[in-house]
């Protein structure tokens, strides 16, 4: 489980940092335009497009934060020996249920797609964010290969305080 917690830690701090930092630069015809996740969610945030905005900023951000916020309120305290924390059942249920909607890898390909389509009509420069947020979604496949279900629901049930 430590494994785990550490993993879902680095994974938090690599959506800070993919959300803080400078996702790509474009340059072309003179004209410098840099962007961050927060641009690409902000994009879409006027009028009728409002709704895209929310549902990106949701698949993408919020989503994926809930998940790991929530698998870490579950599994921490068994990590280092304690009992679990009230509602880790349903903390961990949370995270299972947000497992297909947290979409930063479903992100990260298509921005990889879209790059290989605008890279001949302009400078590209891939920022810190865009190596942070491939590195979370990296961690996070990890996260999800070393988990096992079935045993973190046994361990949640047995040590849980009567």
């Amino acid at each position: 489980m430590t494994k785990i917690v550490m993993l879902a830690l680095t994974a938090t701090v690599l959506m800070a940092a993919a959300i803080s930092f400078p996702f790509l630069t474009l340059e072309a015809r003179g004209l410098t335009q840099k962007n961050s996740v927060i641009d690409a969610i902000l994009a879409f945030s006027s009028g009728l497009m409002l709704p895209l905005s929310l549902v990106t900023a949701g698949l993408i951000v919020v989503l994926p934060l809930m998940r790991l916020a929530a698998i870490l309120y579950a599994l921490t305290p068994m990590a280092i020996g304690w009992a679990p924390a009230k509602g880790a059942l349903q903390a961990f249920r949370l995270a299972e249920t947000l497992k297909p909607w947290a979409m930063a890898e479903i992100f990260i390909v298509g921005v990889a797609v879209a790059l290989v389509k605008v890279a001949g009509l302009a400078i590209l420069t891939i920022g810190p964010a865009f190596w942070a947020f491939t590195a979370l979604v990296l961690i996070t496949v990890l996260n999800d290969n070393f988990m096992c279900r079935l045993t973190i629901w046994r361990t949640l049930e047995d040590r849980r305080p009567h």
